[in-house]
């Protein structure tokens, strides 16, 4: 389960072009419940033929919340496991984790693409969403739930991550796959 909280840079808006955001919070973004709920289930998927078949798992819900932030969505998620890990092998698991992008050193991709904070108070989307030029995912708040195995609070830089940066990233690793010569 996830809350997210969505930037207004992800409606493509300022707060010059936006005024009534400020101090102001939107409790429907439309459509964009039924995608976060759907486009991780592509990734874990399968591709059949010429057609993507999602997986059946995880199952997910989510509610998406517009905030007057500029730039970086966070999101509140609750986990649980078919065998839950200790909150040490989850941090470990963060720690090590390398993509493709990392395995190949892309110029985009972050060194570290995930980034775990101790401090209660983090991340911030002001101080933590230009983390590694604003490629790396900053999480933080880990802990057992009275309902879930585990809470825990992630941000990334919806434009740079999210968007533009995303599409570079993409493209470079075409590039070094073979799939642009």
């Amino acid at each position: 389960m996830a809350c997210t909280y969505q930037a207004i840079s992800g409606a493509g808006k300022t707060f010059e072009t936006w005024p009534e955001m400020l101090d102001n919070v939107i409790p429907y973004i439309g459509g964009e419940e039924e995608k976060s709920e759907k486009e991780p289930l592509k990734i874990w998927g399968k591709i059949e033929g010429d057609k993507i078949v999602l997986a059946n798992k995880p199952a997910i819900t989510t509610q998406c919340l517009r905030v007057p932030v500029a730039d970086g969505h966070m999101a509140a998620v609750f986990v649980s496991f078919d065998k839950k890990p200790t909150k040490e092998q989850i941090l470990t698991k963060w720690a090590e984790f390398k993509g493709e992008p990392q395995e190949l050193d892309l110029p985009s991709a972050p060194k570290q693409f995930l980034h775990y904070f101790e401090e209660d108070n983090r991340p911030q989307s002001k101080l933590d969403r230009d983390m590694e030029n604003g490629m790396a995912v900053s999480i933080g708040r880990l802990r057992e739930d009275t309902q879930y195995d585990y809470k825990f609070v992630c941000l990334s830089h919806n434009t740079v991550r999210g968007a533009a940066g995303g599409a570079v990233l993409m493209a470079e690793l075409l590039a070094a796959k073979g799939y642009m010569d």
